[in-house]
């Protein structure tokens, strides 16, 4: 991970506090599932401390935006990071997740990808980490179609 010249606030690994919330049903309104900051890949610290004993969820970068109820149906009791395999350089991820796997004891993997063939990547990205690691950690990839549908689990 490159050094940010800046030292960007943004960057700052935190804890986030879940607060009871009764008065969810009573708005509507859906609360945030997010457990943890930063979600972006590449900023993540391999041993950042809410990694130990994960379920990891990892998603393509527009899952969450496919798919409405991507917080309650995915972000809900894991540990979310997030990447592009198409627009981003995977060898880094790769890395990032073989320390990850290595340094941590984590439970379970998910992948969110969408169907288009580019997300594809992310599986493989994390197959390699998997490997180099030596970890023998369960994985679900869970497709998610353009429209917003869940396609399959596997």
């Amino acid at each position: 991970m490159k050094n940010l010249a800046c030292g960007c606030p943004g960057s700052h690994v935190r804890t986030i506090e879940k607060k009871s919330c009764t008065s969810q049903e009573a708005s509507g309104r859906i609360a945030s599932e997010l457990r943890q900051w930063p979600t972006q890949l590449a900023l993540v610290p391999p041993t950042a401390p809410w990694l130990q004993n994960a379920n990891l969820l990892i998603a393509a970068d527009c899952t969450p935006f496919a798919y409405a109820e991507f917080h309650r149906d995915f972000i809900k009791d894991k540990v979310l990071v997030n990447a592009c395999p198409k627009l981003d350089d995977c060898g880094p991820y790769v890395e990032k997740l073989t320390q990850i796997f290595t340094h941590n004891d984590i439970q379970s993997v998910t992948i969110t990808i969408m169907e288009v063939p580019c997300c594809r990547g992310m599986v493989m990205v994390v197959k390699q980490a998997l490997e180099a690691s030596g970890k023998d950690i369960p994985v679900e990839v869970v497709v998610i179609g353009v429209d917003g549908e869940r396609r399959n689990g596997s």
